[in-house]
């Protein structure tokens, strides 16, 4: 019998993804840690957040800890258990949730597991990875594989000296893919889901790399996979959230939702930053609806997690080339939009950044100090510099920097009930025959919400179709906008307006 996800009591409307590495410095040693996060609380709180991503916090040898090497442990460099505990206890008391990055598709090389693994075919462990012999490789035909946007391994075979056998490892050498063919290998995952859920008590997991749970060749299994582990944690705590990367088109996506409660649309991702670089619209609204049709097929309470870029992805500020109203836009399309907005730490502040992925993880800029303690000094900064970005305190007290863009966007989007809505996503699509506009409803019985944004350099005057008129009270503008002496809307370069209806007078106010 189908077990489907269940959701939480309350579904954070605005979520935040932290880089712990590059976030907040507790204790001088240039490193981000949990501490720090906890003692940035208040800002994030202030700033409308609701929910928290860290980014992989066990054990690993890379600095973005995407290997584990104990999944019961915390990164020294990041703290201790009690930290965590801390952190964990302090968001709560702010109504923020904590979801954990759980990597299930690999390890490390330094996992006692592998390290086990590696010591034979007779060794128990053995199991727990992917082994054969050369020959067998090239028989399949699986010596090589296309790169991907998620991986650009073109060889994914690894030898290790010795072993007539070599394993399997996706992303590189370093990470060797599991097998949960291995019961044993799925009694561990649920020990870990179990310790995290229930005895630490985390809200929910981030799951990295979902659709390569399975290696190619067996990716039929992938979906009976998260089947299983939507048991388990329905079983340990019902309403832990878990929202998945799957970084592929929504076809592939849609089955996931199945047995997760959202998946990250990169599909919606990447279209915004092509629609922000060519100021043209490609159909997103109707693509966007296709999409929801899809996700609900399998899953009629499926979140949609939106994203306008994330820690693999170069940062939105670069795509658009530091313009700063393109950033202001890009934050209006995320936030106006129906499903669940994560926010890429930095992204509100503006930060920028190009691959390699260090550049695009860079220390977060809190103060106009060179020496700022709070601020992580692990890489040097090459594109988020005091030169390049007016640091939060600087912000804070520019009623136009993008900063308080993003607060106003989201306080609006928690207080609207249309733009609020995130389970049955509500949105529906008013034509237009100009390419460089983008114009939808976030439907509501009493309160819809009509959204217009300018993705060109030039200003537009927008007449409202017919049954559009009776939207006639600005919620919101960016930058302000006026109404000619037609009738028509002047809509800024790069802008965005909300409209709401003019309330209808009762017969008794006649």
């Amino acid at each position: 019998m189908l077990m489907r996800p269940v959701l939480p009591k309350f579904i954070p409307r605005v979520c935040y993804e932290i880089f712990v590495r590059s976030f907040c410095d507790s204790n001088g040693d240039g490193i981000g840690d949990l501490n720090g996060i906890t003692s940035r609380l208040d800002y994030l709180s202030d700033l409308g957040i609701e929910c928290i991503w860290l980014t992989p916090i066990h054990p690993s040898p890379s600095y973005h800890k995407y290997d584990p090497v104990d999944y019961y442990a915390i990164e020294p460099e990041f703290g201790t258990m009690a930290d965590f505990k801390r952190l964990l206890s302090e968001a709560r008391k702010r109504n923020i949730a904590v979801y954990l990055d759980l990597i299930v598709n690999h390890t490390s090389t330094y996992h006692p597991w592998f390290v086990e693994a590696s010591k034979g075919k007779d060794n128990p462990y053995r199991n727990f990875y992917w082994w054969l012999p050369p020959a067998k490789i090239e028989e399949l035909g699986i010596a090589e594989r296309q790169t991907s946007d998620d991986s650009d391994e073109v060889y994914p075979w690894h030898e290790i000296p010795g072993d007539p056998e070599k394993y399997y490892g996706l992303f590189w050498k370093g990470m060797p893919d599991l097998n949960y063919d291995s019961e044993a290998l799925k009694k561990e995952l649920e020990k870990i889901i179990t310790f995290w859920l229930s005895e630490i008590g985390i809200d929910g997991f981030r799951l990295d790399a979902a659709r390569h749970i399975y290696p190619l060749w067996e990716s039929e299994k992938n979906l009976n996979f998260w089947a299983y582990f939507n048991q388990i944690v329905q079983k340990v705590k019902p309403g832990a959230y878990t929202v998945a990367e799957v970084w592929a088109s929504t076809y592939e996506v849609a089955p996931y939702l199945e047995n997760l409660n959202a998946t990250f649309h990169f599909d919606l991702s990447f279209a915004l930053q092509r629609i922000l670089i060519q100021g043209k619209d490609e159909n997103i609204i109707q693509q966007l609806i296709a999409s929801y049709q899809q996700f609900e097929a399998f899953n009629p309470e499926f979140v949609d997690a939106i994203m306008l870029t994330n820690h693999d992805q170069d940062r939105i500020g670069s795509v658009v080339s530091n313009n700063h109203e393109k950033m202001k836009l890009a934050a209006c399309l995320l936030l106006t939009l129906p499903g669940q907005p994560y926010i890429y730490y930095g992204e509100e502040i503006g930060m920028l950044g190009t691959k390699p992925d260090p550049y695009i993880r860079e220390p977060f800029l809190w103060s106009k100090r060179e020496d700022d303690p709070d601020k992580t000094n692990w890489q040097q900064a090459e594109f988020s510099t005091l030169k390049t970005i007016q640091p939060l305190s600087v912000q804070r007290t520019d009623p136009d920097s993008i900063y308080n863009h993003y607060k106003k966007l989201i306080a609006l989007r928690k207080s609207t009930p249309a733009l609020s809505q995130i389970i049955s996503p509500n949105l529906e699509e008013v034509e237009s025959l100009d390419d460089e506009i983008i114009a939808y409803v976030r439907t509501h019985p009493t309160e819809p919400v009509l959204i217009i944004h300018n993705l060109s350099v030039d200003t537009k005057f927008i007449d409202l179709p017919e049954s559009k008129k009776d939207f006639k009270k600005v919620l919101f503008s960016s930058p302000a906008t006026t109404v000619d002496a037609e009738g028509k809307w002047e809509l800024p370069a790069l802008g965005s307006l909300l409209l709401v209806k003019t309330p209808q007078k009762s017969p008794t106010d006649i």
